[in-house]
């Protein structure tokens, strides 16, 4: 692979890094508990508040999971491993990593 790539892969992956940690605590007050005060808030708005604290919860468990995929992704280019199938060996097509930077299969393993 292309010295230049890689090394443009790299910037990319760590600035998507630090992008979802930035969101990460920009939106923790939305994961915080939600108070169950009957006199503050309706029951349907207590449930709407719920809801919302369970999506922020998900969305901050993909955000993490996007973090270790792209960490793993760093440590292989570190390692000289990056941009290999995992599968076949051969090389992912620069395209296919613009677009997956995580990706550890070509197209053709991907697809079975």
């Amino acid at each position: 692979m292309d010295a230049l790539f890689l090394g443009k892969m790299e910037g990319l992956m760590r600035s998507r890094i630090s992008e979802l940690r930035d969101t990460a605590v920009a939106t923790s007050e939305s994961r915080e508990t939600v108070e169950l005060d009957q006199q503050s808030i309706g029951r349907l708005s207590r449930m709407d508040a719920l809801q919302q604290q369970a999506m922020a919860n998900a969305n901050q468990a993909m955000r993490a999971q996007e973090i270790v995929a792209l960490q793993a992704a760093l440590k292989r280019l570190q390692n000289d491993d990056y941009g290999y199938c995992m599968d076949c060996g051969e090389d992912i097509d620069p395209a296919r990593l613009a677009l997956a930077p995580t990706a550890r299969k070509c197209l053709d393993c991907a697809r079975g």
